[in-house]
């Protein structure tokens, strides 16, 4: 007997200011649930990766200016998904219900008797002031805020605007969508008595790493504005509540603020330097060269979990290390109590902590975090006729065996994992790269420098594209893997982690920032 039809439904979710992380708990909920997102200009495309690989991602996009499909066809389009069983989200940036035109989707959904949600977003009217160092109410400034749009229906035979209420008015006032009429909105608001010393405040792309404010008055804002040639999107906040902005500029004064980074490292593993890179102000571009994937044959790996019992020390390398070798010592039905007895060294503290996670704490943390630092950490033990397990990856330098081989200990070096190139498109990086929008690129191991000189084409097609750009590799070893190649490597921290990897960066662009105490996601 056949199932009942599912029933679709559309979720109208707003995508917030720019700011990834500013999109709802319940927003990125209906994401990860979408068949198809229809997503427009203003919506984060970072957003996208909440959804499921497989779900269809549709532009829908609506611009300030430029050719744009008709609202009838997005209509249309979300009807006609959700009839056909769909689950559909319908992206919008800021709130769907400040001049997001979600109210007319809304309106043709309940004709067509589609079920729909409305997930509220946070509008770039507060945001965007607010992340330019500006309330748009404070208390002893401003008691109102008006919203207001900067561009109405060109179908409207007359304007809705009350100009003289407005200009009248002792609160903020904020129009979203108001560039192209910006010389209107001022002539307006001066004509109808509002001082022409009044403070006004041009933020474009707020909340994020683009973001650029233009501060003035009325008397000048339009002059300036072409002077800085602003284009949309753009927010127009006008009142004294703008002079705040000396004083509590946050955001702009973090020290990567405005700076686009390219990551390599694997997709998955992304998340602390991604976090870590916003808070220091920067927008992360996930890049992935490398994939981290199984090894082709698991039986090197469970020969050696079966003998766990007869090695001295276990060495681990890496996080992915412990990881793969932990999960697949699990599979088989062991668990913490086979390394009774075990010593075992982790190469660095993230690797200790991933250890920690299965209830097993390391012996021994090098104070240099590489093959070297082992070697010396493990200096004054005899480890004559010991027996020694090393989980890692595929390919790896084989200074650490060989110099213990030296000291007479037996030694098996089992693969765990193994990276490869990513079967992804990497068009739309190469291409930031190509139009100089990219800053600074991090390395984070020898295998994302040798995949992305591959990705690129070689190594001269490599140089080329970083000619401009700043590198930044997390250690001595991937950085010479980097010059090797020709590559000019302007960034490496004192030690190799990831928060001293940001350190370094947002040093070498002239300042400094508690990094290492901020929290990825």
């Amino acid at each position: 007997m056949a199932g009942k039809p599912r029933i679709g439904r559309v979720y109208l979710v707003g995508a917030g200011p720019g700011d990834p992380k500013l999109l709802t708990l319940r927003g990125k909920e209906c994401l990860e649930q979408a068949d198809v997102v229809l997503y427009d200009y203003l919506a984060n495309s970072a957003l996208l990766s909440h959804a499921p690989l497989q779900a269809e991602r549709i532009y829908v996009g609506r611009r300030g200016r430029g050719q744009y499909q008709p609202q009838e066809t997005t209509n249309r389009m979300l009807i006609e998904r959700a009839q056909q069983g769909q689950i559909v989200v319908r992206l919008k940036g800021g709130d769907p219900f400040v001049f997001g035109r979600g109210g007319e989707e809304a309106e043709a959904l309940a004709a067509a008797g589609v079920y729909f949600e409305v997930v509220p977003g946070v509008t770039a009217a507060v945001a965007a002031p607010a992340y330019a160092g500006i309330p748009v109410t404070h208390r002893t400034m401003a008691s109102t805020v008006t919203f207001v749009t900067g561009h109405e229906d060109p179908d409207k035979s007359t304007t809705a605007l009350e100009w003289p209420k407005l200009a009248s008015s002792h609160g903020t006032l904020v129009f979203l969508m108001g560039m192209k009429n910006l010389p209107s909105i001022v002539s307006n608001l001066i004509g109808e008595g509002r001082p022409s010393s009044t403070p006004v405040a041009l933020i474009r792309w707020g909340t994020r790493a683009a973001q650029r404010t233009v501060v003035g008055t009325l008397a000048d804002i339009v002059e300036k504005a072409q002077q800085a040639k602003l284009e949309p999107p753009t927010v127009v906040v006008v009142g004294d509540v703008v002079k705040l902005r000396e004083q509590l500029n946050w955001f702009e004064r973090r020290p990567l603020f405005g700076k686009r980074v390219l990551m390599t490292r694997a997709k998955e593993q992304a998340g602390e330097l991604a976090g870590l890179l916003a808070a220091a102000g920067a927008e992360p571009v996930e890049g992935a060269t490398i994939q981290i994937v199984e090894p082709k044959d698991w039986a090197p790996v469970d020969r050696a979990i079966d003998a766990l019992g007869g090695y001295d020390w276990v060495i681990f390398t890496s996080v992915n290390g412990v990881g793969y070798f932990l999960k697949r010592l699990w599979a088989r039905g062991y668990d913490a109590r086979s390394f009774a007895g075990r010593r075992m060294c982790c190469i660095g503290p993230r690797t200790a902590e991933e250890l920690a996670l299965y209830g097993l704490k390391a012996d021994v943390v090098p104070a240099e975090y590489q093959a070297e630092g082992v070697l010396a950490a493990l200096a004054e033990s005899d480890l004559s006729r010991s027996r020694i397990l090393i989980p890692r990856a595929e390919v790896a330098r084989e200074l650490l065996p060989e110099e213990l081989r030296a000291r007479s200990a037996t030694v098996d070096v089992v693969p765990v994992y193994r990276t490869v190139v990513p079967q992804t498109s990497v068009e739309s990086w190469k291409q930031l790269l190509v139009d100089r929008e990219i800053e600074a690129v991090t390395f984070t191991s020898s295998s994302t420098v040798r995949n992305f000189i591959e990705l690129a084409g070689g190594e001269a097609q490599a140089r080329v594209l970083v000619q401009s750009v700043v590198i930044a590799c997390i250690g001595p070893i991937t950085a010479q893997t980097a010059r090797d190649a020709g590559l000019s490597v302007a960034v490496m921290p004192s030690e190799n982690t990831i928060p001293a990897l940001v350190e370094a960066m947002a040093e070498y662009f002239g300042k400094s920032v508690p990094v290492a105490a901020a929290t990825a996601p």
